[in-house]
């Protein structure tokens, strides 16, 4: 089964982040409004999509200062972004597989720009994700982003 691409209106990815980020988490069930300032008079830059992967760097009475799955830091509502952790695949396809293993049965295929759920990361250079869809498995964590 392959998924197609869903959520990102912000363009471009950036490679899986370093293992030492201090904090991921994810955009609520609504789009968050990116600003280039703590406020909503600030200027609009980006709009994601629910469920979009973003590292907390700082906070700030009521706001989030945040990295973007394409690598842009900009300010975030903390009431906009939830604790629930979600990876983005940063790869034109990432096969999903029954185990953490390459030569495990393929799940499904999920197309770049797709939102995961992280269910746990798991030793080895693996995490076990699921799809909305219900679909669960292993992905690499080289091929997505938020970890």
């Amino acid at each position: 089964m392959v998924v197609s691409g869903c959520a990102m209106i912000a363009a471009g990815l950036m490679p899986a982040a370093d293992a030492s980020a201090l904090d991921f988490r994810s955009a609520g069930d609504a789009p968050v409004v990116l600003y280039d300032a703590p406020s909503t008079r600030a200027t609009r830059i980006l709009l994601l999509s629910p469920g979009s992967p973003v590292e907390v760097m700082t906070a700030l009475d009521g706001w989030l200062r945040v990295r973007e799955p394409g690598g842009r830091l900009a300010w975030a509502e903390s009431k906009a972004v939830v604790t629930r952790r979600t990876l983005m695949v940063s790869v034109a396809s990432a096969t999903i597989r029954a185990a953490a293993d390459a030569a495990a049965t393929p799940v499904f295929e999920a197309k770049q720009g797709v939102i995961l759920e992280l269910l746990e990361p798991v030793a080895g250079g693996w995490s076990r994700v699921k799809h909305r869809d219900g679909l669960s498995g292993f992905v690499r964590t080289s091929e997505v982003w938020g970890l």
